[in-house]
């Protein structure tokens, strides 16, 4: 086990790069399933989740193979193994996007329930349902779900909660089933047209991605194709909000406003300055931020997964800042492990109520998931002191060498065994 420590009180200053979206990348992965010819992703960040996903495929008969850092070739022509064990399944949920592929290509799947970060029940019935109403028999069977359709039919599918990841599901299968299909509801996130971006290349015809009603029209098999991944809009956010939370100075090069528009917008109501570039945003934290309120929506709303980086910002801000969580009921775990770095914060159901306070003192912490991690992070290095983080194998899976990219631009920050 390993652990961050981080002595805070310095500024961060200079130019940090934002690695690839790893949940581009995720989905990405799995539609190279929908054909037997070679795909080739580029900016493909190395990070834990993406080598559990490539051991995932690998099971199922992908072969794969690193092409310099960052680029992976795929090969699924050998697939015969239509199963995703529970192994693997169990630590990362995106592995449960095996489902729509396998079935819309090989007319059958049987596919682990899925873990993940414990931030919240999330159910696959949207899509199982999606599933069924393009025409697969489904079953679940000892922790398994066992789906078959000798082929898939167009169908129209209105989703109950824009659901990403039944968004990007039922997208893949739509891919190869016979006849026109709609997805009514769907996510708009920049990962969905980044999917979209993909399957048409291989040859798929979708329109609307980015929207909430995205059609597609069945083809009857696709082909390789290149592309290169998003940038990680999260991990983007995040290190806009190390520079503001340390008044810093920072250039974030290839985070894209366009995808970051509800987040630049909390920033400028709380006051903090940023500019807009062509290959990035800078941000200036000259002051404490103003408390806001904030409430977090499906995209193109503020994005969960930039809620706890804002909490700790805002804990040492001037005046009341409240969060509204709607998306996930546990994810304010951190906010108690902020408390114990001096922060004043008190959670009620799903809104929490930050009185920002002038200082953070550094203390021992534990993070819970994968943002919760990075939010001690991000408190640690404004905090006066040392503060060290355990579990941070929570953070290894959404950040690539985090501890490296903010040395570089001013952090004391290194990695260590856990005593």
């Amino acid at each position: 086990m390993e652990t961050i420590v981080v002595r805070g009180g310095a500024p961060l200053r200079g130019d940090i790069v934002v690695s690839g979206a790893k949940n581009a990348a995720l989905p990405l992965l799995f539609a190279t399933l929908l054909t037997e010819d070679e795909c080739r992703l580029s900016r493909v960040p190395r990070l834990v989740d993406i080598h559990t996903t490539l051991r995932l495929l690998r099971d199922l008969g992908v072969e794969y193979d690193w092409v310099g850092d960052q680029e992976v070739a795929l090969s699924a022509s050998g697939v015969q193994n239509l199963e995703a064990s529970y192994d693997l399944v169990k630590t990362m949920r995106a592995s449960f996007l095996t489902l729509g592929p396998l079935l819309a290509r090989f007319g059958r799947a049987r596919v682990s329930t899925p873990g993940g970060c414990a931030i919240g029940a999330r159910p696959v019935n949207i899509h199982l349902d999606g599933m069924q109403r393009l025409g697969a028999t489904i079953h679940l069977y000892q922790g398994y779900v066992e789906a078959e359709a000798k082929r898939l039919r167009g169908a129209h599918l209105p989703l109950e909660f824009p659901s990403v990841g039944a968004t990007e599901n039922l997208l893949m299968a739509a891919t190869l089933a016979e006849g026109e299909t709609i997805i009514d509801n769907a996510a708009r996130e920049p990962e969905i047209v980044d999917l979209a971006l993909l399957l048409n290349a291989m040859g798929a015809h979708i329109r609307g991605a980015g929207t909430s009603t995205i059609t597609i029209e069945g083809v009857a098999s696709l082909h390789g194709a290149e592309h290169v991944v998003i940038p990680d809009r999260v991990e983007a956010g995040t290190f806009l909000a190390a520079g503001a939370i340390t008044s810093g100075d920072v250039f974030v090069h290839g985070a894209r406003a366009d995808h970051l528009d509800a987040f630049l917008a909390a920033f400028a109501d709380a006051g903090i300055q940023f500019a807009i570039h062509e290959d990035g945003i800078r941000v200036i934290g000259n002051s404490r931020p103003r408390g806001i309120p904030l409430t977090t929506l499906p995209y193109p709303g503020f994005p969960t997964d930039l809620q706890a980086q804002m909490m700790a910002l805002l804990a040492l801000g001037q005046g009341q800042s409240i969060i509204t969580e709607t998306i996930f009921e546990n994810r304010f775990m951190h906010a108690q492990e902020l408390v114990r770095l001096g922060a004043d914060i008190q959670v009620h159901g799903n809104t929490a109520t930050i009185n920002g306070v002038a200082y953070l003192s550094g203390a021992q912490v534990m993070a819970t998931d994968l943002r919760a991690s990075v939010s001690l992070l991000l408190a640690g290095l404004a905090a006066q002191g040392e503060t060290e983080v355990a579990r941070v194998y929570h953070l290894d899976r959404g950040y690539e060498r985090i501890e490296e990219k903010l040395s570089r631009i001013g952090a004391d920050i290194h990695r260590a065994k856990a005593d």
